[in-house]
């Protein structure tokens, strides 16, 4: 496993409450003690409260970054960006290039980030707004329901992390007390019937403050009342989502994410490319499509499209 030497400094004195000497760093890393000097002072430049001392260096504090080196076990493939158009942009072409699965890309702000059907996803800093490339070994026809299983993997997160009724709106919204949280966008290229990538972007509004250009959305800073470790909610996620890819039973997926669904049993509108739909939402299929029983009695599925509760 790739490390760099920043997150090996950092593991070091993290796990040392005393101070370390700059011999007893080169000594365990295996580097000199200048390229350690300077290792340290640009952790210090990037935020980390690290106390130089005559005899050595201790760390009292480290801020809520989502550098690739907070993240040892996925560094390697850990692509960070300070700002980006989109990380969608940039995995898609990652995912062209070969890049190897659960290579995620990064960003503290996109300038134009994108929702369903075209729509700009706001990214202000504070927020996580990342894509991941995957590369699952799945019937096509089983292609959508990876997208599900990241929506219930992340609302599980939730729930455990912050004890909030985290809810799932179809297709892939997240919803806490009606208000929207987080939203998902995925991408798919195949060859004939293979999948050669799908790249999920997750978008979440962790301490960021969306109210003022959209209202019905909320952060979850504003919900719990207090700043939220992005770089734990993130670990998390992605743990548990790709031992769920390994491990999950893709029959009972769907099932799963109706249990934690608000969508189910309330009128609905749903707007396409093509045009809008209304109806009661009665169920979604096994391939994620929403079943709709619209006002003359016949049923409609969609399989895509943006959800509007009306009631």
């Amino acid at each position: 496993m790739f490390m760099s030497v920043k997150s090996r400094i950092l593991q070091e004195l993290r796990s040392h409450s005393a101070v370390l000497s700059g011999e007893q760093l080169s000594a365990m890393l295996g580097v000199s003690r200048v390229s350690v000097w300077k290792h340290i002072h640009k952790l210090k430049a990037l935020g980390y409260e690290i106390r130089i001392f005559a005899n050595g260096y201790q760390l009292i504090n480290s801020p809520d970054v989502i550098y690739p080196w907070e993240f040892p076990n996925r560094e390697s493939n850990f692509i960070y960006h300070p700002e980006v158009p989109s990380t969608m942009d940039i995995a898609k072409q990652l995912a062209r290039k070969q890049c190897p699965e659960f290579t995620v890309v990064i960003a503290e702000r996109q300038t134009r980030g994108r929702g369903r059907l075209n729509r700009e996803w706001l990214s202000d800093a504070g927020g996580l707004y990342f894509t991941m490339v995957l590369r699952p070994q799945i019937p096509l026809l089983f292609s959508s329901r990876i997208n599900f299983l990241a929506s219930l993997t992340l609302t599980h997160i939730l729930r455990e992390m912050l004890q909030i009724e985290a809810m799932v709106k179809w297709p892939n919204d997240i919803l806490v007390n009606g208000r929207k949280i987080s939203g998902m966008l995925s991408e798919l290229e195949t060859e004939a019937d293979r999948i050669l990538f799908i790249n999920i972007g997750i978008g979440i509004n962790v301490n960021n403050d969306p109210t003022r250009a959209e209202p019905t959305a909320s952060s979850l800073k504003l919900i719990a009342g207090k700043e939220i470790s992005r770089k734990e909610l993130l670990s998390r996620f992605l743990d548990k989502f790709e031992y769920q890819m390994k491990h999950a039973d893709f029959d009972a997926i769907i099932s799963e994410w109706k249990n934690v669904a608000v969508t189910l049993n309330r009128h609905v509108r749903i707007v396409t490319n093509t045009g809008e739909s209304q109806g009661i939402a009665v169920d979604v299929d096994e391939n994620g499509a929403l079943v709709l029983k619209l006002r003359d009695g016949s049923y409609k599925k969609v399989v895509y499209g943006d959800c509007f509760h009306q009631g």
